[in-house]
């Protein structure tokens, strides 16, 4: 079905995401272990390292929101699961997934307008200007994988209403 093959494309955009955002953690521990070396032994603190850690989240943070979307690593609380079973997360699934889907996508909307606005807006960082506008359209294509692995999940849930189990619950 189409909408698994989907889901098959955003794992591996979300699998590159994470990747990236690994590297980025292994970069952000290296400059920290120096950013604590020059400002403690050295003791001449490096200027701008502030801006390049958090640009260097903002690259971490992408990488795992669409990663942890597709492999259940988001924390939420099973209550509806718990109470009412799949007869019941059936029908909320829908609302749910389709209502998250829309705050993502308006989310990954909102960032990339602001990254359009970039450095006439004053979106830059403030020591060494680095424009935010790269780092805003990562966010927003990150969160728009979300919101399509949300669109995608409620379809296959739609398509497998009747099944005793959600096709898309990670055990």
């Amino acid at each position: 079905m189409w909408a698994e093959t989907g889901l098959r494309w955003l794992d591996r955009a979300a699998g590159l995401l994470a990747a990236l955002g690994g590297l980025t953690v292994v970069f952000l521990v290296g400059l920290i272990v120096v950013k604590v070396f020059w400002r403690y032994v050295v003791g001449d603190p490096i200027f701008g390292v502030d801006d390049i850690t958090k640009m260097a989240l903002a690259v971490i943070v992408a990488g795992s929101v669409a990663y942890g979307a597709r492999h259940g690593a988001h924390v939420h609380v099973d209550v509806l699961n718990t109470v009412g079973g799949r007869s019941l997360t059936r029908y909320t699934d829908i609302a749910v997934r389709l209502g998250g889907s829309i705050i993502v996508a308006l989310t990954a909307f909102a960032l990339w307008e602001e990254g359009a606005c970039g450095f006439r807006c004053g979106d830059f960082t403030d020591n060494l200007n680095i424009v935010h506008t790269p780092y805003y359209n990562l966010l927003a294509f990150a969160m728009a994988i979300y919101a399509a692995i949300l669109l995608l999940e409620l379809i296959l849930g739609l398509v497998h209403f009747g099944a005793t189990r959600d096709p898309n619950e990670h055990a």
